[in-house]
């Protein structure tokens, strides 16, 4: 399971799911609504949240594409889907610790792991 808001998915993105998918068996992509993107980043993404779900859909390896939780740090969607592995990128160092913290209340012990940046 990887997160993103993936506003334009570029080379940088597709390393990213290619090591991601490297990991296990199946991908799945979950997609940050509008405003947690603007409370992350501090500006919204340029394409909607329709748009960039439906470009992640066309995307070799990922196999399933989800939405994000409405509420951020309540990681529902982590115990829906109950994945073995998380991968975040080498950038989301705030939604590791966050994740961290929050894992230990929920019911699911997925394993973190944290991928290498793109490199040109």
């Amino acid at each position: 399971m990887v997160f993103g808001v993936f506003d334009g998915i570029h080379d940088g993105h597709r390393d990213f799911f290619k090591q991601a998918r490297e990991l296990g068996d199946e991908l799945i992509a979950v997609v940050a609504h509008d405003h947690i993107a603007k409370h992350l980043k501090g500006r919204l993404p340029q394409r909607d949240l329709a748009e960039r779900f439906e470009h992640l859909k066309q995307e070799d390896g990922v196999n399933n594409v989800v939405e994000g939780d409405r509420e951020l740090s309540s990681w529902k969607v982590i115990e829906k889907y109950k994945p073995d592995i998380i991968a975040l990128g080498y950038d989301q160092a705030i939604l590791k610790k966050d994740l961290e913290g929050s894992l230990k209340k929920l019911n699911v012990h997925p394993e973190i792991k944290v991928l290498k940046s793109y490199e040109i």
